[in-house]
């Protein structure tokens, strides 16, 4: 092979390696190619799947408030929020149409927080929520919520403008460009199958993908769920708290709600006043219209008092014609003012057939009265059981705790019996109880006449008198306990209170001369408890007594009843109640048996010391009746 042949073969050679490196250099070219699109289709795979997580984030806030059972307001404020957190959005918020006298508007219900808050503040010195919106005037996003559609523009000086006219255009402007919105998105939503408001959503950006318009179309019927679920919660807890005939909180509403007020009171020092209200005559009214005329008194009252009272006021139907307010911040002269417009205001009301009513009143108030809860709302009890015994239609400041004696409290109590008719009394007898009571003096003999007749009710063989001896007789051996003051005047009220239950008992039963039956024993032995949760428990200015009187019963050595109690664990003012009343009761005459003389009955006494009674206790009262009483 010549030299040129060889040349001409490596020419050859090499051309098939240039060739082979070519289409290798291609093949590489092609793989990269591939590559890059592979990563670029991966990197919007990832974005897509990213947003879905957060719109998926998103939703999942949405579900977790609709089983928080939280106020509408959190509901609406979380969903704003969520979008602002999860999805980028800059800013969004919700608003809704109101109406009051001044005719419809829009208003701002819930925002994000974020600082383009305190921008627009910087920028127009307001909130805002602080303005009436108007809907703008564009008829293309007026159209899209009318057919509950979403509408998305980049106009956003047009919207803005058109929600809050007064604003300054170049002003607008200015906060927009600032702010570095671009667009806005309006999701109108539903509630109910009526329209609720519209979801206003700003963003960065001027362009909306089909993918997001799909999620906000759902996330839109969350939300509207959401607002469905709350409001249902907002209805079941008004329930809870309301009075169903009045619309006005109910006692539990107001229990809770007076333990929060004596929290912040003391906390800053501040007053607040209860007003306690009663209807006059309501059983009158019952008994001439009907049941029916009877609960519209009582609404007309219940919208006296919603007309009446401020934004901070808390109006409750206690039971029956029964009535509190509380009013923060007022002390007693305010209070009294307040009470007597309402007075007067109730007074004005007249009802088809009845007429016009009337109301009774008390006023007492925190720091000023009494620092205790329990105490301030006997005393208000009291002041207003003082206005009806002084003629109704009136208005009574309550005097401080420390200055209301036993006796009228035990008026009071009375009072209540009788004209709430807790007890089985004719009306006659009723009446003319009443009207001694009304009529008496503090220390007046009175009390005890009607204490006297009203045991007469059920006991015949009742001494007249005795009821004043058995109040003397037991504030004297409790003083031999070294009882407080305070605890002999529950004593004292206790005595007067503690056999009423026998009013609710057969007559048959209490007068049967012959042997009581097993099960005629057990229904006796209910009287104690019908005494005090029956008849006296729904009188709050009794409260502490009560407990006296349901345990007088219970003997030393736990065979008593009802709760067959024993030694110490019987209440000392019970146990004083429990031997003055078996002295007394033998001394009367009874269908099974003669009265006792004193001797014997103190002799029947001694037989039932570590029995019924303690020995010492026996000893004490056994020195006080041969002493001290005649």
């Amino acid at each position: 092979m010549g030299f040129f042949d060889s040349i001409r073969k490596f020419k050859n050679q090499l051309d098939q390696v240039e060739s082979t490196v070519y289409s290798g250099k291609q093949s590489l070219l092609e793989v990269y190619e591939i590559n890059a699109k592979l990563e670029a289709e991966i990197e919007a795979r990832t974005r897509e799947l990213d947003r879905a997580n957060r719109q998926m984030l998103t939703l999942q806030h949405i579900w977790e408030m609709m089983n928080s059972s939280k106020p509408l307001s959190s509901v609406l404020n979380a969903i704003v929020n969520s979008l602002q957190g999860e999805l980028g959005y800059m800013y969004s918020f919700i608003v809704k149409e109101k109406a009051d006298n001044d005719g419809t508007y829009l208003q701002v219900v819930a925002s994000s927080n974020n600082n383009l808050d305190a921008q627009f503040l910087e920028k127009f010195n307001c909130s805002v929520s602080d303005f009436r919106m108007n809907f703008p005037d564009i008829p293309e996003l007026k159209k899209a919520v009318k057919n509950n559609q979403i509408y998305q523009s980049i106009d956003l000086n047009e919207l803005v403008c058109g929600f809050i006219p007064e604003l300054e255009k170049q002003k607008v402007d200015e906060f927009l460009k600032s702010a570095r919105m671009k667009s806005y998105i309006m999701v109108p939503l539903m509630s109910k199958q009526t329209h609720f408001g519209s979801l206003l959503v700003f963003s960065s950006r001027e362009s909306i993908s089909g993918s997001e318009l799909n999620f906000l179309s759902l996330f839109a019927k969350q939300i509207e769920l959401a607002i469905t679920i709350a409001d249902l919660f907002e209805a079941v807890k008004a329930q809870a708290v309301t009075d169903g005939m009045t619309g006005l909180y109910n006692r539990r509403y107001f229990e809770e709600f007076i333990k929060k007020e004596a929290i912040r009171s003391n906390r800053q020092n501040q007053k607040f006043t209860v007003i306690g209200l009663d209807l006059d005559h309501l059983k009158q009214i019952n008994d001439t219209y009907g049941h029916n005329y009877g609960d519209i008194a009582i609404k007309a009252i219940a919208e006296v008092l919603k007309n009446n009272a401020r934004s901070i006021d808390v109006a409750a139907r206690m039971g029956g014609e029964e009535f509190n307010i509380i009013l923060p911040g007022v002390d007693s002269a305010g209070g009294c003012i307040a009470a007597e417009r309402i007075r007067k205001a109730i007074e004005a009301v007249e009802l088809e057939k009845i007429g016009h009513i009337t109301a009774s009143l008390g006023v007492a108030t925190y720091l000023e009265h009494s620092d205790d809860i329990e105490e301030l709302l006997e005393i208000t009890d009291r002041a207003m059981y003082e206005s009806k015994r002084n003629g109704r239609n009136r208005v009574t400041i309550a005097r401080p705790a420390y200055e209301t004696s036993w006796q009228e409290i035990a008026v009071n109590t009375f009072v209540d019996i009788l004209t709430k008719h807790r007890i089985p009394v004719d009306e006659a007898t009723s009446r003319l109880l009443t009207k001694k009571l009304n009529e008496m003096n503090i220390n007046n003999e009175k009390l005890y006449q009607v204490a006297d007749a009203l045991v007469n009710t059920y006991n015949p063989e009742h001494i007249q008198g005795s009821v004043k001896k058995k109040v003397e007789l037991a504030g004297l051996l409790a003083k031999r306990f070294d009882l407080s003051k305070d605890a002999i005047d529950r004593l004292k009220i206790a005595v007067l209170l503690y056999d009423i239950g026998n009013t609710m008992l057969p007559k048959e039963i209490l007068r049967k001369s012959e042997p009581l039956t097993e099960d005629e024993k057990s229904y006796i032995k209910q009287h104690p408890v019908i005494a005090a949760r029956e008849i006296l428990k729904p009188i709050s200015n009794i409260v502490d007594v009560i407990p006296i009187i349901e345990k007088h019963h219970e003997n030393w050595n736990g065979t008593g009843y009802p709760s067959r109690l024993s030694g110490e664990a019987i209440p000392i003012e019970s146990q004083i109640i429990l031997i003055v009343d078996a002295y007394f009761a033998l001394l009367e005459k009874r269908p099974y048996r003669d009265a006792m003389s004193k001797e014997d009955a103190l002799k029947q006494i001694e037989q039932e010391i570590n029995q019924k009674w303690s020995d010492k206790l026996a000893k004490e009262f056994i020195g006080i009746v041969k002493n001290d009483l005649s």
